[in-house]
Formats: C-alpha cells, structure tokens, sequence
C-alpha cells in the first residue's frame, strides 16, 4: 500500500499543477477566486482520476467508466469539502497578493488528501486488484 500512496501522491501532484493553472487561467479571464476555484477543482478531478485510474490503481477495468466517473466526483467532492475549507481560510485571512491563491490550493491539496486517498481506494475503485 506504501507504493500506492506515493502514486497518488505524484497524480495529487500533477492535479495540483492542472488546478493552479486551471486558477490561473481563470482569475485571469476576470473570474473570482471562489468561481474560479470551483472551476479549477472539477479540472483537477478530472485530470486525477484520469491518471489514478490508470496509475495508481490497476488498470483492468471493472464496470462503467461512466459509473467509476461519478463515484470518483462524489469521493473527490467529500474531500473537496476539506480541500475548499483550507483554499478559503487561505484566502480569507492572507493578505491579496499574486500568490496567495496558490497558497490556498496547496494548502486545500493537503487538507483533502488522506480523505481522497480512503475514499479512491476503498470506494471508487474497490473492485480493482490492489498492486
């Protein structure tokens, strides 16, 4: 299990890149640090169950991708909750600066992860052959 929590901390990682970069893109283009947040997560889903599904987890399939899909937001949004805490609090109490909501993402990033990690494994995708 050693293995699979630094594999899914290496795709947390990625998805860390997708998110800030989702944020910046959007603050960018005019959007607000919590619209642009919401916007930036769902990417970062996205992107980490991509690669969860076929790197952490064993790549033989079990059922629906679609059904996996869903499973996966849902778990991802329980730890989102954390996640979202820990970005707004970030926000809420730093001063505006141009890195403060990167701060936010890193610091939501960590909050969620243990969360992420028990609800992938043992819900979205228990039907897999753990490696």
């Amino acid at each position: 299990m050693r293995a699979q929590v630094l594999r899914f901390a290496l795709v947390g990682a990625i998805g860390f890149v997708a998110d800030a970069g989702t944020l910046w893109v959007a603050l960018h283009l005019g959007s607000g640090y919590f619209a642009g947040r919401a916007a930036s997560f769902l990417v970062a889903v996205w992107v980490t169950w991509q690669l969860n599904r076929r790197f952490t987890f064993d790549a033989r399939r079990s059922g629906s991708a679609w059904h996996e899909w869903w499973r996966y937001l849902a778990a991802m949004s329980a730890g989102g909750c954390f996640n979202y805490a820990a970005y707004c609090a970030v926000i809420l109490t730093l001063p505006h600066t141009a890195y403060v909501p990167f701060l936010g993402v890193a610091a939501g990033s960590l909050a969620g992860l243990a969360v992420n990690f028990a609800s992938a494994r043992w819900w979205v995708f228990r039907h897999r052959p753990q490696r």
